[in-house]
C-alpha cells in the first residue's frame, strides 16, 4: 500500500518538514530521505537542481522508495561508533519540481513524466494565472478530473498498488502544487488558490522578492515581503488549500510553522553537505591549533 507522509501531515494539520534535493545522485537522495524521522517529504529539484527530468528523476524516486524511511541517521557523520541508528520505516513522500520552461502547453508532458515515475506530488514553478493553474491541475489528474493518460507500470509499482487502484489513489492523493513567485501571481493569488485541483500554494521567497523589487529575504525577509507572504498564506487557507514555503534552515522553518505554514523546507542536500564538512574541519583545525 502506498505511503504518503506528506498527505498524512496535511490531514493531521501538523507541519510537514522537508528537504530539497539539488545534487544529481540517487544515493545522496536516499541518504537524505533516511536521515530523520521528522522528514515528511523530499523534493527532487529538476528546475534549478542538477537532476535531469529524464531519466534522473525516475531513478532518484525509485531509489528513495526502495530505501524506505528512517530513524535518527547513520551514526557515522554524527560522531557515532559506526553502528547504524536507522530504523526501517516509511519513505518520505517524493515531490518533483519540474523545469516548466516554455509555454503552458509544454508543462503537461513534464508533469506526466514525474507522476509516471511514481512521485507523490508535483511542484510547478512560475504559475501566475488561474488559467495556468487550471492547466496544471488537468495535467495532473486522470479523467474525469483531468486529462492525464494511463500507461506507465512504474507509478503503480512505486505506490504499491494495482494499476487501476492507482488511478483512484492518484486522483485523490497526488499533491498538485503551484509556485507563487511573480507579481502577477500575487495579484491573482485568490483565483489561483480557488482553482479546483490545486492542493498547495508554494512560495519561492527569493524569486518573489526580486519580482516585487524588494531586498533579498536573507537573513530575514523585510516587512514588505512578510506582508505578501501573509497574503498568500491567508488566500490559500481561505480556499481550503495548504501553503508551503522555502526556508534555508531549521530556525526559519520552525518560525514559519508557528505562523501556520503547512509545508516547509528545512535544508538542501548541498547546504547540509557543505555545512557538515565545513563544521567538522573547523573543529579539527581548532583542536589541532591548541
Amino acid at each position: 500500500m502506498a505511503t504518503h507522509p506528506l498527505l498524512r501531515a496535511f490531514q493531521a494539520r501538523t507541519p510537514a518538514f522537508g528537504a530539497w534535493i539539488q545534487l544529481p545522485s540517487p544515493f545522496i537522495a536516499r541518504a537524505v530521505a533516511q536521515a530523520s524521522p521528522h522528514l515528511s517529504w523530499v523534493l527532487i529539484d529538476c528546475e534549478h537542481g542538477l537532476t535531469s527530468l529524464q531519466p534522473g528523476c525516475a531513478e532518484t524516486i525509485q531509489a528513495i522508495q526502495a530505501g524506505g524511511g528512517s530513524g535518527s541517521g547513520s551514526g557515522y557523520g554524527a560522531g557515532g561508533a559506526g553502528k547504524s541508528d536507522v530504523k526501517g520505516g516509511q519513505a518520505p513522500s517524493v515531490v518533483v519540481r519540474i523545469p516548466a520552461t516554455g509555454p503552458s502547453d509544454s508543462v503537461g508532458w513534464q508533469i506526466k513524466y514525474a507522476l509516471d515515475a511514481g512521485a507523490r506530488g508535483v511542484l510547478v514553478p512560475m504559475v501566475s494565472t488561474p488559467e495556468q493553474a487550471t492547466a496544471v491541475a488537468a495535467a495532473s489528474r486522470f479523467p474525469p478530473l483531468g486529462i492525464r493518460g494511463l500507461g506507465s507500470p512504474f507509478a503503480s509499482q512505486a505506490w504499491g498498488l494495482a494499476p487501476f487502484a492507482y488511478v483512484g489513489a492518484a486522483n485523490t492523493d497526488v499533491q498538485v502544487m503551484v509556485q507563487i513567485e511573480t507579481q502577477e501571481a500575487v495579484q491573482n493569488v485568490k483565483e489561483i488558490a480557488e482553482t479546483p485541483g490545486i492542493d498547495v500554494l508554494f512560495i519561492g521567497p527569493f524569486d518573489l522578492s526580486m519580482a516585487l523589487g524588494l531586498p533579498p529575504p536573507f537573513p530575514v525577509p523585510g516587512p514588505a515581503l512578510e506582508a505578501v507572504l501573509a497574503q498568500v498564506l491567508d488566500a490559500a487557507h481561505a480556499a481550503g488549500k495548504k501553503c508551503g514555503i522555502y526556508c534555508a534552515g531549521g530556525k526559519a522553518a520552525a518560525q514559519r510553522a508557528a505562523q501556520g505554514f503547512d509545508m516547509i523546507s528545512v535544508t538542501t542536500d548541498y547546504d547540509a553537505l557543505t555545512a557538515g564538512v565545513a563544521g567538522q574541519l573547523r573543529v579539527a583545525s581548532e583542536k589541532a591549533a591548541l
